[in-house]
């Protein structure tokens, strides 16, 4: 298992951070405006394509490489009824209430769908292919070879594989023990979910004290843990701790701030790309912080972000309410 430093947490709703920043990383621009309220996941398809759920509105929409709206999938819980009748009598997609999306190398699009307990699968015209029944679905990453992983609120596993005619074929993933307490361990293990084009899956605890990434294969065969243990952050980790320990004894229902609120990974190398509020850390496919940032918009408002994209030579961030951003990788520039 390999550490990594990340340098600052996010208690309480107050930004906790001890490192050194490497540079300010300013927006070049806004994308896909007014999109931003409710932003929830921002995801790239093979093609270039780009897209981007939010909730209750516009529900999920893509976007070609030119930013020219192609699709869109709104949401049936942000409608009025009689908004929604009218929609359903015309055959217009909706989605329930969709928590996360991802989409695979030939465009098939895979929504979680919390409020329907699927997995809604459609194809890239949008026509609705099949619903996968799943309990509180929060997670959702497209595999190779139309294989599907789940993140749920309910099953003990931390991933569940589903194949392409939406067959329960694997689970794995052994939660971390963080307290005795069943419910509150569980929600402390909620996590997102991302791939790369190597076939690894990677799985993000949102609400660890120290934020931590974890790989697997396909199989489910985990590989490095990216987690932070540096000195500089153990009294904002041990305050998170304490924290678990008071709910522990309170009872009732976890309230939990994220820790990690953002997971980006380069398809092409299985860098990984960690947002905790409005810093952002890169590290390197070994394992090693290559660089700290703090994020700003254009206009040098604090950045937090909940999304993120790796591109070749830029990043495509997103927060909740400020919008979707364009950056430039300064690593990318700096070779």
């Amino acid at each position: 298992m390999k550490t990594l430093a990340v340098m600052c947490l996010w208690l309480s709703g107050v930004h906790l951070a001890t490192a050194q920043v490497d540079a300010d990383l300013v927006a070049k621009r806004r994308l896909f405006a007014p999109v931003g309220p409710g932003l929830k996941q921002i995801r790239e398809g093979a093609d270039g394509k780009i897209y981007v759920l939010a909730l209750p509105s516009p529900g999920l929409v893509v976007y070609s490489p030119e930013a020219r709206r192609l699709l869109t999938m709104r949401e049936a819980s942000g409608l009025p009824a009689a908004a929604l009748a009218e929609a359903k009598a015309s055959g217009e997609i909706l989605v329930e209430f969709g928590e996360d999306c991802d989409v695979d190398a030939d465009g098939t699009i895979y929504i979680a769908d919390r409020a329907a307990n699927n997995i809604q699968v459609y194809s890239k015209e949008g026509r609705h292919l099949r619903a996968v029944p799943v309990n509180a679905p929060v997670a959702v990453a497209a595999m190779l070879e139309g294989e599907v992983a789940v993140g749920t609120m309910q099953q003990e596993a931390l991933v569940t594989v589903f194949d392409k005619n939406g067959r329960l074929v694997r689970e794995f993933g052994n939660p971390e023990t963080l307290t005795s307490r069943g419910d509150l361990n569980r929600f402390l293990n909620l996590g997102e979910l991302s791939s790369d084009g190597l076939g690894h899956l990677y799985y993000g605890f949102k609400y660890f004290p120290e934020p931590t990434v974890r790989q697997f294969d396909r199989f489910g065969y985990a590989g490095e843990d990216v987690r932070y243990t540096a000195l500089d952050a153990m009294p904002e980790a041990a305050a998170v701790r304490r924290e678990i320990e008071r709910q522990e004894r309170r009872g009732g229902t976890p309230r939990f701030k994220q820790v990690m609120t953002a997971m980006g990974v380069d398809k092409q190398t299985g860098e990984v790309w960690i947002a905790i509020g409005n810093m952002l850390l890169r590290f390197d496919k070994e394992g090693n912080r290559r660089a700290t940032f703090r994020l700003y918009t254009p206009e040098n408002a604090r950045l937090e972000a909940v999304a993120i994209v790796v591109e070749k030579d830029r990043l495509i961030i997103g927060g909740d309410p400020a919008g979707i951003y364009e950056f430039e990788r300064l690593d990318v520039k700096q070779k």
